[in-house]
């Protein structure tokens, strides 16, 4: 089931009326686990297997961490996640990258039969795996001491809000409320609900309506000029963040409907000034736990210059094979590592010169900032989106111009103003969003027939100009 899709709001509508007739937490409780489990069913329901012998072992792994802090206990847990949750995810890549070193070889280094390698990713993996060892990693540390029940741990894991593509949350932000659960109240519903609708737009309305653009022109890499591949680069970006702003904007929606607050996952990162600014903007609970569990365990900062470079090169590139088994996904992180070390090293120029924060100089190169940040960025997602290197070389080769094709393939022009006026909807987003925030008291005082008569114009409008239904781009990670 995708939020967007009518089976998933008949699903949620049907799960609030069991969860309004519980008498009791024990009873709220159970909604919300059953729910959830049937939520991740609908996919594959094999998988509950997989999902269940997980959660139970980690479960046990965690106990002892709690009893102990044992440090080899940690790195067993640290082990069998990682371990598992490579060979799942990128034993395929790792073999297929040796049949092809034996193909350029002209010597076959095993004899395989087509399609061997290829098996579907259990959905929401990378997501809960992480969920599971940012709470082993916190006990270890003496961060997160409040004993979990089994029933809350299970709950943890598995509320379907979260759990496919995150929001990635630590135990302190979400085991409490969880172990707290109240009735519903109207007030979170119709924040909820707004929070939801906001995103279901996103989602709807601009993603699924870019996609086909982004599909197409990224499907014929040697047929795009200048113009088109930029166009096609473009598309995508706004794809993505719509996609993957909308869904977390969803899941906070129908969490906060039932009463529980996650944390915000985007803050308008296309208007970044730096590729630093952009990753505090952008996934922005991913990026604190490969800061919390990954950056700082190698060291941070704290052992001099080359060793934080370092250090920032490894988790961005681990960071980039997190996002997919691909060398493409690999070399996407090696970029961001890299525009993060020159972003420091530039730091240090501009405080050898005497640029101090505030002065004139400081504002320029601020404002200077923003659209190379842009420039670098979309130069980035060539490679998350790009099929091969090579279909991503082209593109690259045909917006720095040197494509040598002279006869562009034709795009429509509702397509483009589709592409540019998303643009500068998100460009302007944030003065969009102080301004409904503004408005947010006087539509809670509206008559609920007003505010009903309003999401249903919304859902029609939905209905007619939205694109075709399609997943979530980050469910595939």
């Amino acid at each position: 089931m995708v939020f967007s899709s009518p089976t998933f709001l008949l699903f949620f509508a049907v799960l609030l009326l069991f969860y309004a007739g519980a008498r009791n937490y024990r009873e709220r409780a159970a909604v919300i686990l059953v729910g959830s489990l049937i939520f991740y069913a609908s996919w594959k329901p094999v998988y509950l297997v997989l999902l269940s012998a997980s959660v139970s072992l980690n479960y046990l792994i965690y106990s002892g961490l709690s009893a102990t802090r044992s440090k080899p206990l940690l790195m067993a847990g640290l082990v069998l996640n990682l371990g598992f949750l490579g060979v799942v995810k990128y034993l395929g890549m790792l073999l297929d990258s040796f049949l092809g070193l034996g193909a350029w070889l002209d010597s076959p280094l095993i004899d395989a039969p087509p399609g061997w390698m290829d098996w579907a990713l259990p959905l929401g993996i990378s997501f809960y795996t992480f969920h599971m060892l940012s709470v082993m990693i916190d006990v270890y540390r003496g961060e997160w001491t409040h004993r979990i029940s089994f029933r809350a741990w299970w709950l943890y894991v598995t509320f379907f809000p979260h759990m496919i593509a995150g929001p990635i949350l630590r135990a302190s932000e979400l085991v409490e409320q969880l172990e707290d659960l109240q009735p519903l109240k109207a007030g979170n519903i119709r924040l909820g609900a707004l929070i939801f609708m906001a995103g279901l737009i996103k989602k709807v309305l601009f993603a699924d309506n870019l996609a086909p653009l982004a599909d197409e022109l990224f499907s014929h890499p040697g047929a795009l000029d200048f113009y088109t591949a930029w166009l096609a680069t473009t598309a995508f970006a706004l794809q993505i963040y719509f996609d993957f702003s909308g869904y977390s904007e969803m899941a906070i929606g129908l969490a906060l409907s039932l009463g529980v607050a996650l944390p915000r996952n985007f803050l308008h990162p296309y208007t970044s000034r730096s590729v630093r600014e952009f990753w505090q903007r952008w996934h922005i609970t991913l990026s604190r736990w490969l800061r919390d569990y990954l950056y700082i365990s190698l060291g941070g900062n704290r052992r001099g210059k080359a060793r934080n470079m370092s250090n920032l090169m490894i988790t961005m590139l681990l960071g980039g094979l997190w996002h997919g088994a691909a060398w493409t996904f690999v070399f996407w992180g090696v970029l961001h590592g890299a525009y993060l070390v020159l972003h420091r090293l530039l730091l240090d120029f501009y405080a050898r010169l005497g640029v101090t924060a505030g002065s004139l100089a400081s504002l320029a190169l601020s404002w200077l900032g923003w659209p190379v940040t842009l420039v670098l960025v979309w130069v980035t997602w060539v490679f998350f989106r790009a099929p091969t290197f090579h279909d991503a070389w082209i593109m690259t080769a045909a917006m720095a111009g040197l494509s040598g094709v002279t006869d562009a393939p034709a795009v429509r022009n509702y397509m483009q103003v589709l592409v540019w006026a998303s643009l500068l909807l998100v460009l302007l987003e944030p003065r969009i969003e102080r301004g409904l925030k503004q408005g947010l008291q006087r539509w809670g005082h509206l008559h609920f027939s007003l505010r009903g008569a309003a999401y249903a114009g919304i859902v029609l409008a939905l209905i007619f100009m939205g694109g075709s239904s399609q997943k979530f781009i980050y469910f595939d990670f």
